[in-house]
């Protein structure tokens, strides 16, 4: 997939407002406990992106509280229980509700890199560079 650094990010830490549908579509795909989820997050944003514990922990309580996911306490063999994270019903609408929203915004996102590419990188190999303002 992609090595630590290799996404360019200029930050380590991901923006709340997006973490909590990349969390949804993690448990989405199925459930699993915290430290997991800190696992998986890190890996999916190419080690760009780390959490630290107890901001794993505070989302998913303010989740659960929010209807967005459940838990529940498994056992786990030879070692102490932990708690898994599921999404519920409500979770799913609301990632499928705020993947819809992202969807769109990436059309905007998408024309303002065309426009970027078109006046001001086209325009630099151009020898044309920025216009005054």
């Amino acid at each position: 997939m992609c090595g630590p650094g290799d996404c360019g990010c200029w930050h380590e830490y991901p923006e709340r407002g997006w973490i909590q549908f990349l969390i949804m579509r993690i448990l989405y795909e199925r459930p699993m406990h915290g430290y997991q989820l800190l696992k998986e997050i890190e890996e999916r944003s190419c080690g760009c992106h780390k959490l630290e514990p107890g901001a794993i922990y505070t989302l998913l309580r303010r989740m659960e509280m929010r209807g967005l996911v459940e838990s529940r306490w498994e056992k786990v063999e030879g070692g102490p229980e932990r708690r898994v994270y599921r999404l519920t019903s409500k979770g799913v609408e609301a990632l499928r509700m705020g993947l819809q929203s992202i969807v769109k915004r990436r059309r905007l996102f998408d024309d303002l890199v065309s426009f970027y590419y078109e006046k001001f990188e086209g325009a630099a190999r151009e020898g044309g560079g920025e216009k005054d303002v």
